[in-house]
């Protein structure tokens, strides 16, 4: 079975400079975003802390990523995934119909996805029909729009964060670690593994990444070692 780059979860450090946190081999046949929840329980253990801000690319725009986040009192900058359906809300986050008006909300429910959710319904037939007619065609048949909407913390975060604040650019721009990781990867021949099967391709990988966070340890030894041997 074919292996994919590795993802990767790291961080820039003051002394050591880019640091590879957690790493995680998976098939092709697999989603960026299957690699989440690992490379997080990993970077979780490697801090012995949670992390309070995240930033991936789109390819993690899930609600679980930005649950995670909102559960720290930190945010998740993730751009939104253009393939994904996208209902228009209000900055409160509650929906609008496809004529723009507020939707009214109505029950929650446990989502088959995992989450909590509430429905809310075409606002001119519930809580009570208000006699006025939509051209929608939804409408038509009694029932009008229907909307779930994920009330999660992380799901709200994923439609209320503020993708042009200072605070999610500065965070967001720290995704570039990881590239740089890659980067040096490729150099030591991540692209083309010479061995035979998936688990020798995940070690050779794990031991590229020791390679590279042992050089980043190397390099803030030598800057200490210049800096007490200057005073």
């Amino acid at each position: 079975m074919g292996l994919r780059l590795p993802g990767v979860a790291a961080a820039t450090t003051p002394d050591d400079g880019d640091v590879v946190l957690a790493e995680y081999t998976q098939p092709f046949n697999e989603a960026d975003i299957a690699s989440f929840r690992p490379l997080y329980r990993q970077t979780v253990a490697a801090l012995d802390a949670f992390p309070t801000h995240l930033a991936a690319d789109a390819a993690f725009d899930a609600w679980y990523v930005y649950e995670q986040a909102a559960r720290h009192d930190g945010i998740a900058a993730v751009p939104l995934n253009a393939h994904s359906c996208h209902t228009v809300r209000d900055p409160d986050g509650v929906p609008l119909c496809p004529i723009g008006l507020r939707m009214h909300p109505t029950y929650p429910f446990a989502h088959p996805y995992g989450y909590r959710a509430h429905v809310y319904r075409c606002p001119r037939l519930s809580p009570r029909p208000s006699g006025e007619w939509c051209e929608h065609a939804p409408f038509s048949k009694g029932v009008g729009c229907v909307r779930h909407i994920n009330i999660e913390a992380g799901g709200l975060m994923r439609v209320r964060v503020d993708r042009s604040s200072p605070l999610y650019k500065a965070i967001y721009t720290q995704r570039t670690s990881c590239e740089r990781i890659n980067s040096q990867a490729k150099v030591l021949g991540i692209e083309r593994p010479r061995v035979r099967n998936g688990r020798s391709v995940a070690n050779l990988n794990t031991l590229i990444y020791l390679v590279i966070n042992g050089r980043a340890l190397q390099r803030a030894r030598s800057i200490n070692a210049e800096l007490l041997s200057i005073s």
